[in-house]
């Protein structure tokens, strides 16, 4: 029963949460989900307001459109961010690209850093210029979203598979660096999740797409909402003994 009061009401106290990625896919999902709990969201992508999210206030939601492979862009949104006084103790780092599951051979230099800048240097960016934000809360949250791709290889291309193993890197090492701050620091790594960047999978007769279901345990796609639920737990004052994991939102995909 303690489990069940948690995961219907994880938010046991007021929450700021800073989202990037928000314009489309898991990263809207954990927006919605957020504002749903009453906490104050503030929503960051590289794309204009979405539908969805056009209901809410002011009051309860900020969206700003930022290119976070820029550093000058970052910096700019934390300064916006503290000029609002924004007590921001959750933070999700959930923009990511795919990278067409393109092998070594056929990996130009400027894509491999493109997602890699895309992937992993904004999460940095993010982490490092929403620290202060993060520590200054007796508890606080970090959340980068991984992938299967950063604990197997499969998952997609060379350069994707490798920003996803230096993610769950990154969020390592801030946990074993900030845990006596009280910010608690945890990947997420989903697999097959059916949102826009994953549409190409059911394009034409949708034989992908059935594929991958067909080779996942459940046999299913996941939707943003599921991942957006664990995102809600791991911000909740329940998962304060959980520290520096990464947690599979894959449905079986990695005992097979």
């Amino acid at each position: 029963m303690v489990v069940s009061t948690y995961l219907t009401h994880p938010l046991r106290r007021p929450l700021t949460v800073a989202v990037t990625g928000a314009g489309s896919g898991i990263g809207l999902a954990q927006c919605l989900a957020f504002l749903e709990q009453g906490a104050f969201v503030i929503g960051v992508d590289k794309s204009p307001l979405p539908k969805a999210l056009m209901a809410y206030s002011k009051d309860q939601l900020d969206y700003q459109v930022v290119n976070l492979t820029e550093e000058k862009a970052i910096q700019q949104l934390a300064d916006h961010c503290r000029d609002m006084a924004y007590p921001i103790n959750v933070l999700c780092n959930t923009a990511g690209q795919l990278d067409g599951y393109h092998p070594l051979e056929e990996t130009s230099v400027g894509e491999w850093q493109r997602i890699l800048q895309t992937n992993l240097t904004s999460m940095f960016l993010m982490s490092k210029y929403f620290l202060s934000f993060l520590r200054q809360q007796k508890a606080s949250r970090l959340i980068n979203m991984a992938s299967i791709a950063g604990l197997t290889a499969g998952g997609g291309g060379v350069a994707y598979t490798a920003s996803k193993h230096a993610v769950i890197g990154l969020t390592k090492q801030i946990a074993y660096d900030y845990s006596t701050d009280g910010l608690r620091a945890n990947a997420i790594a989903p697999g097959a999740i059916q949102t826009a960047m994953t549409q190409s999978d059911f394009e034409g007769d949708g034989s992908l797409a059935q594929w991958v279901a067909d080779q996942t345990p459940v046999k299913r796609w996941a939707q943003a909402e599921e991942v957006a639920q664990l995102t809600l737990f791991l911000a909740s004052d329940a998962a304060d003994y959980i520290q520096g994991i990464v947690l599979p939102v894959d449905g079986g995909w990695m005992i097979r």
